[in-house]
Protein backbone atom coordinates (compact mmCIF):
# COMPACT_ATOMS: atom_id res chain seq x y z
CA UNK A 1 0.00 0.00 0.00
CA UNK A 2 1.18 3.51 -0.42
CA UNK A 3 0.10 6.91 0.64
CA UNK A 4 2.10 8.75 -2.67
CA UNK A 5 0.64 6.59 -4.81
CA UNK A 6 -2.49 4.48 -4.15
CA UNK A 7 -4.41 1.98 -6.13
CA UNK A 8 -7.85 1.56 -6.51
CA UNK A 9 -8.93 -2.21 -7.53
CA UNK A 10 -12.09 -3.51 -8.79
CA UNK A 11 -12.56 -6.53 -9.11
CA UNK A 12 -15.03 -9.23 -10.35
CA UNK A 13 -15.90 -11.82 -12.45
CA UNK A 14 -16.22 -10.80 -16.39
CA UNK A 15 -20.30 -10.32 -16.91
CA UNK A 16 -20.22 -8.89 -13.02
CA UNK A 17 -20.48 -5.15 -14.07
CA UNK A 18 -17.18 -3.97 -13.76
CA UNK A 19 -17.28 -1.54 -16.36
CA UNK A 20 -20.16 0.09 -14.79
CA UNK A 21 -18.35 0.57 -11.91
CA UNK A 22 -16.01 2.17 -13.71
CA UNK A 23 -17.25 4.57 -15.24
CA UNK A 24 -19.05 5.84 -11.79
CA UNK A 25 -15.90 6.23 -10.61
CA UNK A 26 -14.63 8.64 -13.49
CA UNK A 27 -17.01 10.84 -12.43
CA UNK A 28 -16.31 11.06 -8.97
CA UNK A 29 -12.69 11.63 -10.37
CA UNK A 30 -14.14 14.01 -12.49
CA UNK A 31 -15.70 16.29 -9.19
CA UNK A 32 -12.50 16.16 -7.05
CA UNK A 33 -10.19 16.77 -9.87
CA UNK A 34 -8.28 13.46 -9.50
CA UNK A 35 -6.24 12.23 -12.58
CA UNK A 36 -6.04 8.66 -12.58
CA UNK A 37 -4.09 5.92 -14.34
CA UNK A 38 -6.64 3.56 -15.56
CA UNK A 39 -5.57 -0.46 -16.07
CA UNK A 40 -7.59 -3.13 -17.51
CA UNK A 41 -6.95 -6.51 -16.04
CA UNK A 42 -7.33 -8.44 -19.59
CA UNK A 43 -3.59 -6.64 -20.44
CA UNK A 44 -2.25 -9.35 -18.14
CA UNK A 45 -3.44 -12.25 -19.80
CA UNK A 46 -1.06 -15.18 -20.46
CA UNK A 47 -2.45 -15.69 -23.60
CA UNK A 48 -3.68 -13.97 -27.16
CA UNK A 49 -7.21 -14.57 -28.57
CA UNK A 50 -5.56 -17.03 -31.54
CA UNK A 51 -3.74 -18.57 -28.66
CA UNK A 52 -6.13 -19.57 -25.91
CA UNK A 53 -8.15 -21.01 -29.34
CA UNK A 54 -6.08 -23.30 -29.99
CA UNK A 55 -5.02 -24.28 -26.14
CA UNK A 56 -9.27 -24.64 -25.91
CA UNK A 57 -8.89 -27.21 -28.98
CA UNK A 58 -6.19 -29.14 -27.31
CA UNK A 59 -8.00 -29.17 -24.26
CA UNK A 60 -10.87 -30.54 -25.79
CA UNK A 61 -11.75 -34.30 -24.67
CA UNK A 62 -9.59 -33.63 -21.90
CA UNK A 63 -10.12 -33.45 -17.97
CA UNK A 64 -8.38 -29.79 -18.36
CA UNK A 65 -10.66 -26.99 -17.39
CA UNK A 66 -9.47 -23.91 -19.31
CA UNK A 67 -10.06 -20.15 -18.35
CA UNK A 68 -9.05 -16.93 -18.15
CA UNK A 69 -9.68 -16.71 -14.49
CA UNK A 70 -6.78 -19.27 -13.43
CA UNK A 71 -2.73 -18.67 -13.74
CA UNK A 72 -2.37 -20.90 -16.60
CA UNK A 73 -3.92 -18.05 -18.35
CA UNK A 74 -2.88 -14.95 -16.71
CA UNK A 75 0.58 -13.64 -15.65
CA UNK A 76 -0.39 -13.12 -12.12
CA UNK A 77 3.37 -12.55 -11.16
CA UNK A 78 3.74 -9.48 -13.44
CA UNK A 79 0.44 -8.19 -12.09
CA UNK A 80 1.54 -7.99 -8.63
CA UNK A 81 4.61 -6.43 -9.99
CA UNK A 82 3.28 -3.64 -11.55
CA UNK A 83 0.99 -2.95 -8.17
CA UNK A 84 4.19 -3.26 -6.28
CA UNK A 85 5.80 -0.88 -8.77
CA UNK A 86 3.20 1.86 -8.81
CA UNK A 87 2.92 2.13 -5.55
CA UNK A 88 6.72 2.86 -5.02
CA UNK A 89 7.42 5.43 -8.12
CA UNK A 90 3.73 5.68 -10.15
CA UNK A 91 4.55 3.85 -12.78
CA UNK A 92 5.41 0.33 -13.83
CA UNK A 93 5.56 -2.09 -17.04
CA UNK A 94 2.51 -3.47 -18.74
CA UNK A 95 0.81 -3.99 -21.77
CA UNK A 96 -2.81 -3.42 -22.99
CA UNK A 97 -5.37 -5.60 -24.64
CA UNK A 98 -7.64 -4.89 -27.84
CA UNK A 99 -10.59 -6.52 -26.94
CA UNK A 100 -12.66 -4.84 -30.35
CA UNK A 101 -12.50 -2.57 -32.92
CA UNK A 102 -12.34 0.67 -31.44
CA UNK A 103 -9.46 0.09 -28.86
CA UNK A 104 -7.54 -1.92 -31.60
CA UNK A 105 -7.75 0.83 -33.92
CA UNK A 106 -7.00 3.41 -30.92
CA UNK A 107 -3.79 0.89 -29.78
CA UNK A 108 -2.97 -0.05 -33.41
CA UNK A 109 -2.77 -3.89 -33.14
CA UNK A 110 -5.29 -6.57 -34.01
CA UNK A 111 -8.77 -7.30 -32.03
CA UNK A 112 -7.68 -10.15 -30.10
CA UNK A 113 -3.83 -9.27 -29.39
CA UNK A 114 -1.80 -6.61 -27.46
CA UNK A 115 0.76 -4.32 -27.47
CA UNK A 116 4.16 -4.66 -26.57
CA UNK A 117 4.87 -4.24 -22.36
CA UNK A 118 5.65 -0.57 -22.19
CA UNK A 119 5.84 1.48 -19.40
CA UNK A 120 3.24 3.46 -17.43
CA UNK A 121 3.17 7.20 -18.34
CA UNK A 122 3.84 8.66 -14.47
CA UNK A 123 1.77 11.40 -13.54
CA UNK A 124 -0.98 10.28 -12.33
CA UNK A 125 -2.94 11.03 -8.85
CA UNK A 126 -3.77 7.38 -8.38
CA UNK A 127 -4.32 4.12 -10.00
CA UNK A 128 -7.38 2.67 -10.70
CA UNK A 129 -7.67 -1.06 -12.00
CA UNK A 130 -10.60 -2.97 -13.48
CA UNK A 131 -10.33 -6.54 -13.82
CA UNK A 132 -10.63 -10.36 -12.44
CA UNK A 133 -7.87 -10.30 -10.35
CA UNK A 134 -7.66 -6.92 -8.34
CA UNK A 135 -7.24 -8.92 -4.69
CA UNK A 136 -5.99 -12.38 -6.31
CA UNK A 137 -3.81 -14.69 -4.18
CA UNK A 138 -2.33 -17.11 -6.12
CA UNK A 139 -0.46 -20.26 -3.96
CA UNK A 140 0.39 -23.14 -6.42
CA UNK A 141 2.55 -22.89 -9.67
CA UNK A 142 3.02 -26.10 -12.48
CA UNK A 143 4.79 -26.26 -15.73
CA UNK A 144 2.98 -27.71 -19.06
CA UNK A 145 4.33 -27.79 -22.38
CA UNK A 146 2.58 -26.00 -25.04
CA UNK A 147 2.32 -27.00 -28.69
CA UNK A 148 4.81 -24.43 -30.64
CA UNK A 149 3.24 -24.23 -33.56
CA UNK A 150 0.58 -21.46 -31.74
CA UNK A 151 2.91 -20.14 -29.69
CA UNK A 152 6.46 -17.60 -30.38
CA UNK A 153 9.48 -19.09 -28.22
CA UNK A 154 9.16 -16.17 -25.67
CA UNK A 155 5.94 -17.21 -24.28
CA UNK A 156 6.78 -18.38 -20.63
CA UNK A 157 5.74 -21.93 -19.85
CA UNK A 158 5.44 -21.67 -16.03
CA UNK A 159 1.96 -21.14 -14.67
CA UNK A 160 1.62 -19.20 -11.78
CA UNK A 161 4.01 -18.98 -8.62
CA UNK A 162 3.94 -19.95 -5.17
CA UNK A 163 3.22 -17.16 -2.92
CA UNK A 164 1.42 -14.11 -5.33
CA UNK A 165 -0.19 -11.87 -3.32
CA UNK A 166 -2.04 -9.03 -5.59
CA UNK A 167 -4.40 -7.42 -2.84
CA UNK A 168 -1.46 -6.33 -0.27
CA UNK A 169 -0.38 -3.55 -2.34
CA UNK A 170 -3.73 -2.47 -2.99
CA UNK A 171 -5.29 0.63 -1.09
CA UNK A 172 -8.89 0.08 -1.81
CA UNK A 173 -10.30 -3.07 -2.82
CA UNK A 174 -13.89 -3.19 -4.00
CA UNK A 175 -15.57 -6.53 -5.39
CA UNK A 176 -18.77 -6.43 -7.81
CA UNK A 177 -20.25 -9.45 -7.05
CA UNK A 178 -24.22 -10.23 -8.72
CA UNK A 179 -25.81 -12.88 -7.35
CA UNK A 180 -24.22 -16.41 -8.77
CA UNK A 181 -27.92 -16.97 -11.65
CA UNK A 182 -27.77 -13.13 -12.50
CA UNK A 183 -23.80 -13.54 -13.20
CA UNK A 184 -24.96 -16.05 -15.64
CA UNK A 185 -28.12 -14.61 -17.23
CA UNK A 186 -25.46 -11.57 -17.32
CA UNK A 187 -22.82 -13.60 -18.87
CA UNK A 188 -25.09 -15.31 -21.54
CA UNK A 189 -26.82 -12.30 -23.01
CA UNK A 190 -23.47 -10.53 -23.26
CA UNK A 191 -22.05 -13.65 -25.22
CA UNK A 192 -24.18 -13.89 -27.24
CA UNK A 193 -25.12 -10.81 -27.98
CA UNK A 194 -21.17 -9.68 -28.46
CA UNK A 195 -19.87 -12.29 -29.29
CA UNK A 196 -22.59 -14.33 -31.45
CA UNK A 197 -21.75 -17.58 -29.54
CA UNK A 198 -25.05 -19.99 -28.79
CA UNK A 199 -26.15 -20.02 -25.63
CA UNK A 200 -24.73 -23.62 -25.38
CA UNK A 201 -21.50 -22.66 -26.10
CA UNK A 202 -21.93 -19.80 -23.42
CA UNK A 203 -23.07 -22.76 -21.09
CA UNK A 204 -19.96 -24.56 -21.67
CA UNK A 205 -17.67 -21.29 -20.82
CA UNK A 206 -19.57 -21.27 -17.50
CA UNK A 207 -18.76 -24.65 -16.55
CA UNK A 208 -15.47 -25.08 -17.90
CA UNK A 209 -14.09 -22.06 -16.12
CA UNK A 210 -16.09 -22.68 -12.35
CA UNK A 211 -13.07 -24.61 -10.82
CA UNK A 212 -10.99 -21.64 -11.29
CA UNK A 213 -13.89 -18.87 -10.48
CA UNK A 214 -14.13 -20.93 -7.25
CA UNK A 215 -10.12 -20.82 -6.27
CA UNK A 216 -9.11 -17.26 -7.73
CA UNK A 217 -11.80 -14.77 -8.20
CA UNK A 218 -14.28 -16.10 -5.23
CA UNK A 219 -11.53 -15.87 -2.38
CA UNK A 220 -10.85 -12.01 -3.37
CA UNK A 221 -14.28 -11.51 -1.62
CA UNK A 222 -13.13 -12.25 1.51
CA UNK A 223 -10.21 -9.72 0.80
CA UNK A 224 -12.13 -6.52 -0.35
CA UNK A 225 -12.64 -3.91 1.71
CA UNK A 226 -16.03 -3.28 -0.45
CA UNK A 227 -18.85 -6.13 -1.74
CA UNK A 228 -21.18 -4.35 -3.86
CA UNK A 229 -23.70 -7.60 -4.06
CA UNK A 230 -26.31 -7.24 -6.98
CA UNK A 231 -29.35 -9.07 -6.23
CA UNK A 232 -32.17 -9.75 -8.87
CA UNK A 233 -36.10 -9.34 -7.25
CA UNK A 234 -37.46 -11.08 -10.15
CA UNK A 235 -37.44 -14.73 -10.96
CA UNK A 236 -34.01 -16.09 -11.76
CA UNK A 237 -34.27 -19.41 -10.88
CA UNK A 238 -33.22 -20.80 -14.64
CA UNK A 239 -30.45 -18.41 -15.60
CA UNK A 240 -30.39 -20.62 -18.65
CA UNK A 241 -34.28 -19.77 -20.01
CA UNK A 242 -34.71 -16.12 -19.29
CA UNK A 243 -35.31 -13.86 -21.52
CA UNK A 244 -34.30 -10.58 -19.83
CA UNK A 245 -31.76 -9.18 -17.86
CA UNK A 246 -33.30 -7.69 -14.62
CA UNK A 247 -32.71 -4.14 -14.73
CA UNK A 248 -31.16 -2.24 -11.76
CA UNK A 249 -34.84 -1.14 -10.45
CA UNK A 250 -35.27 -4.76 -10.61
CA UNK A 251 -32.51 -5.47 -8.61
CA UNK A 252 -31.23 -3.83 -4.91
CA UNK A 253 -27.45 -3.62 -3.54
CA UNK A 254 -26.42 -5.53 -1.13
CA UNK A 255 -23.14 -3.69 -0.10
CA UNK A 256 -20.77 -4.91 2.90
CA UNK A 257 -18.38 -3.28 4.71
CA UNK A 258 -15.12 -4.71 6.43
CA UNK A 259 -14.28 -1.84 8.15
CA UNK A 260 -17.13 -0.45 9.83
CA UNK A 261 -15.15 2.14 11.52
CA UNK A 262 -13.95 3.90 8.14
CA UNK A 263 -17.11 5.03 7.39
CA UNK A 264 -20.12 7.27 8.45
CA UNK A 265 -23.43 5.29 8.04
CA UNK A 266 -26.09 7.65 8.92
CA UNK A 267 -24.02 9.94 6.65
CA UNK A 268 -24.54 7.08 3.87
CA UNK A 269 -28.46 6.49 4.68
CA UNK A 270 -28.80 10.42 4.16
CA UNK A 271 -27.23 10.63 0.86
CA UNK A 272 -28.32 7.24 -0.38
CA UNK A 273 -32.42 7.32 -0.90
CA UNK A 274 -34.34 4.71 0.46
CA UNK A 275 -30.56 3.04 1.95
CA UNK A 276 -31.04 0.92 5.37
CA UNK A 277 -28.61 -0.95 7.20
CA UNK A 278 -29.63 -4.63 7.18
CA UNK A 279 -26.54 -5.38 9.64
CA UNK A 280 -23.73 -3.86 11.79
CA UNK A 281 -21.51 -3.69 8.30
CA UNK A 282 -23.97 -4.05 5.67
CA UNK A 283 -26.47 -1.58 4.07
CA UNK A 284 -28.98 -2.27 1.64
CA UNK A 285 -30.01 0.34 -1.34
CA UNK A 286 -31.90 0.23 -4.46
CA UNK A 287 -30.55 -1.31 -7.29
CA UNK A 288 -30.76 2.16 -9.56
CA UNK A 289 -28.78 3.91 -7.22
CA UNK A 290 -25.34 2.65 -8.02
CA UNK A 291 -23.65 5.40 -8.66
CA UNK A 292 -25.35 7.30 -6.04
CA UNK A 293 -23.92 5.06 -3.63
CA UNK A 294 -20.62 4.79 -5.02
CA UNK A 295 -20.54 8.73 -4.77
CA UNK A 296 -21.28 8.52 -1.03
CA UNK A 297 -19.31 5.70 0.09
CA UNK A 298 -15.91 6.02 -2.18
CA UNK A 299 -15.60 10.01 -2.59
CA UNK A 300 -14.70 10.49 1.42
CA UNK A 301 -11.83 7.71 0.95
CA UNK A 302 -10.53 9.25 -2.16
CA UNK A 303 -10.60 12.73 -1.02
CA UNK A 304 -8.61 11.53 2.34
CA UNK A 305 -6.32 9.36 0.16
CA UNK A 306 -5.62 12.38 -1.66
CA UNK A 307 -5.00 14.80 1.49
CA UNK A 308 -2.65 12.06 2.72
CA UNK A 309 -0.92 11.73 -0.60
CA UNK A 310 -0.78 15.66 -0.82
CA UNK A 311 0.92 15.87 3.16
CA UNK A 312 3.36 12.51 1.89
CA UNK A 313 4.75 14.88 -1.00
CA UNK A 314 5.75 18.02 0.72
Amino acid sequence: MSMKHPIVAVTGSTGAGLSTVRHAFKDIFRRLQIKPAIVHGDGFRRYTERQFTALLNEARGSNRHLSWFGPECNHFQELEAFFKAYGETGSGILREYAHNVVRARKLGVTVGEFTPWHPLEPGSDLLLYEGQHGGVVAKTWTRRKVDSRHFPPEIDRRVGRDGIDVARHVDLLIGVVPAINLEWIQKIHRDCGKLHCTEAEAVETILRRLDDYLHYIVPQFGLTDINIQRMPLVDTSNPFIARDVPSPDESVLVIHFRDRKRHDFPELMRRIPDARMTRASTLLAPGGKLKIALEAICGPILREMMDKRRLRRH
